[in-house]
């Protein structure tokens, strides 16, 4: 292991990244498949139905994404453009904005949503049995509070 990697090390690490990877493209492909909608743009659907008002600042969901808040911008201008979200001046900062689900937005997020549970559920929570699932979700948690 000349790169500084235990072999145990190497297979976590490698299978994490190969795994990834490997799910990001399905994913990506699933999306588009069946709702005609990007990854990235799921996401900020996604998380926008999360918030109770449907209403999020645009710095926040950068925050809380892989992509860059320039790149969350140029995703929500995309899905306003057809017409799946709005975006609000904030009043209480005039340079921040907000993302706002619309009706067809959540439309098209709920019929996504819906097609998405069941790849994840075929696609990867079948491989695991309960207690994995909840060691998994226990090793995530704890990288989160890192």
């Amino acid at each position: 292991m000349g790169d500084g990697f235990s072999e145990i090390e190497q297979n976590a690490w490698g299978g994490f990244l190969g795994t990834h990877a490997r799910m990001n493209r399905m994913i990506e492909e699933d999306l588009q498949s069946h709702s005609q909608i990007t990854h990235v743009e799921f996401e900020v659907l996604l998380r926008l139905s999360w918030n109770e008002n449907h209403r999020v600042r645009i710095q926040d969901l950068a925050a809380e994404s892989v992509i860059t808040r320039s790149g969350v911008s140029r995703v929500v201008e995309r899905l306003e453009k057809a017409g799946l979200v709005t975006r609000e001046e904030a009043s209480e900062d005039r340079r921040g904005a907000y993302a706002v689900l619309t009706e067809k937005g959540l439309t098209r997020f709920q019929q996504a949503i819906r097609a998405h549970v069941a790849f994840v559920r075929e696609n990867f929570l079948s491989y695991y049995n309960e207690q994995e699932l909840e060691q998994m979700a226990g090793f995530w948690k704890r990288l989160q509070e890192c």
